[in-house]
């Protein structure tokens, strides 16, 4: 158990560090564009990548979980994931090419067929990945895999930003994905080698872990996709831009908090399913960790939304603080159940994960189109808000059902994080007076950095406090006093060698 428990720390570490960089790319990347480029150039890129996600899924074969979940895969395992892998993608490349010039009279949008050849272009190198790179994860050794990320993002980064800077253009967004797609190619090659051969051999294997997952996936996709296409119809390619940023930007801080973890915790998981006690724990410390950080990081997103935008990326994108508030609100909500998902897959409930999803999807696809019809793009944020509710509480009861943990106890265990953030909230609302006067003294900034210096110190004040009179239980507060002492240690050991 320590030694699986030192490995995932290590492994949260690596790919802690993978996504920040990843993502301070990522942020850095869409600033820049946002600056450089229109809000219907997001929104033209927006539904070519939607309708793609959406076909992708029909054929998708979730083959890495399979691969990982196989207790010894063999050299002729790989290659047939790589096999099925390949022939999906060219498949479905060959399949989206086709419907580019029905999708683009549908929408009334020309742009919309180049866009489609290119993406499915993309499709078809996407299925040629290296079926290596996943048993990193599956013996928890991530440092390789942090090399990728961050090569392969900041080759899509630098493509990016150089065609928007010379051409002002959608194809920006377009050729990123395309270049970062043959980075990940090209590295994963010459890191891990392997030289694919086309197999058939264990297809049956991989496919009957695969077919709930596949399943889960196309209800998935559609569950928190299909609000694009319907906006991008309905109210316009611009209106989907804003729409799209501003859910790209609400997602980033809980999204990058809560995936080291769920990616981490598959394989943990799935090492520790013929002890449900030792599980039990473990999963509880695990997700009041994630809320204690991806929560605060969410709703503080949400209060500094209006300063952010206009000071990054100008008032032009002003239109987009209202997604962003509310999403990121809901968002950082979700992260109290969000470790259900590599929970399941540990203990083999992808049956479980599509009922949920076809549930969720069930619900929120008549709401949604309710909430657009009836209030345009602010219909839609209320109705997100209000099935994202009802997803936390699926959650709950999946979690109850796999490892017998109370709903109330999992919300008990988040009790300080979540009081936490109340607090968080009240402080940052009072201090916005202060703030205007930050801005007509000295600048947007100033009012951006102090509400955020409020807002974090008034979390963690009131997180430690409480624990320490709670008398200090073993908690999230316990882990971060761990990193922090480790972390000096480690710093005064480096000084003194010097």
């Amino acid at each position: 158990m320590n030694s699986i428990a030192s490995r995932l720390a290590k492994g949260s570490m690596w790919i802690s560090a993978a996504r920040g960089l990843v993502n301070l790319l990522g942020f850095i990347s869409t600033i820049v564009l946002a600056r450089l480029l229109a809000p219907s150039d997001f929104g033209v890129v927006a539904i070519g990548n939607t309708l793609l996600a959406i076909v992708g899924s029909f054929t998708a074969l979730p083959l890495s979980q399979a691969l990982i979940q196989h207790k010894a895969p063999t050299a002729d395992h790989f290659h047939t994931a790589w096999t099925l892998g390949a022939l999906k993608g060219i498949l479905l490349g060959v399949v989206f090419a086709i419907f580019a010039q029905p999708a683009a009279s549908f929408y009334n949008e020309p742009h919309l067929v180049n866009v489609m050849y290119a993406l499915a272009f993309s499709m078809c190198l996407s299925g040629l990945g290296n079926p290596r790179r996943i048993m990193l994860q599956k013996s928890l050794v991530f440092w390789q895999d942090f090399m990728l990320s961050v090569s392969q993002k900041l080759f899509a980064v630098a493509t990016a930003i150089v065609v928007a800077y010379f051409f002002r253009s959608y194809w920006a967004l377009v050729l990123s994905i395309i270049a970062g797609q043959i980075a990940s190619i090209a590295i994963s090659y010459t890191a891990l080698p392997f030289l694919p051969k086309i197999r058939f051999v264990h297809y049956r294997d991989l496919l009957s872990f695969s077919m709930w997952l596949t399943f889960s996936q196309v209800v998935n996709t559609l569950n928190w996709r299909f609000d694009q296409l319907l906006i991008g119809k309905l109210l316009g390619r611009t209106e989907v831009g804003y729409y799209t940023v501003g859910d790209t930007l609400a997602v980033m801080p809980t999204r990058e908090a809560t995936q080291p973890l769920t990616q981490t915790l598959f394989p943990a998981f799935s090492q520790l399913n013929g002890n449900k006690e030792r599980l039990r724990q473990g999963y509880r410390r695990a997700q009041a960790v994630v809320t204690a950080v991806a929560l605060p990081l969410g709703v503080g997103m949400a209060l500094v939304a209006y300063p952010m935008v206009e000071f990054f990326m100008g008032a032009k994108w002003l239109a987009a603080v209202p997604v962003i508030q509310a999403l990121a609100s809901i968002y950082a909500l979700q992260t109290l159940g969000s470790l259900a998902q590599p929970l399941g897959l540990s203990l083999g409930g992808t049956r479980m994960l599509f009922i949920r999803d076809t549930q969720l999807f069930a619900i929120r696809l008549p709401l949604i189109a309710a909430g657009l019809y009836f209030g345009g793009l602010h219909g839609v944020l209320i109705a997100r808000m209000f099935t994202g509710t009802i997803a936390i509480g699926f959650n709950f009861f999946i979690v109850r059902s796999l490892i017998g943990i109370p709903v109330l106890a999992q919300i008990l265990s988040n009790a300080r994080s979540l009081t936490s953030c109340v607090l968080m909230g009240l402080a940052v609302y009072s201090a916005q007076d202060v703030g205007m006067l930050l801005q007509a003294e000295f600048g947007l900034l100033p009012r951006l950095l102090g509400l955020v210096a409020i807002g974090g110190g008034v979390y963690l004040t009131s997180m430690f406090m409480m624990w320490w009179f709670a008398g200090r239980p073993i908690g999230p507060e316990t882990e971060l006093l761990r990193v922090v002492t480790g972390t000096w240690a480690r710093f005064e050991r480096y000084r003194l060698a010097r």
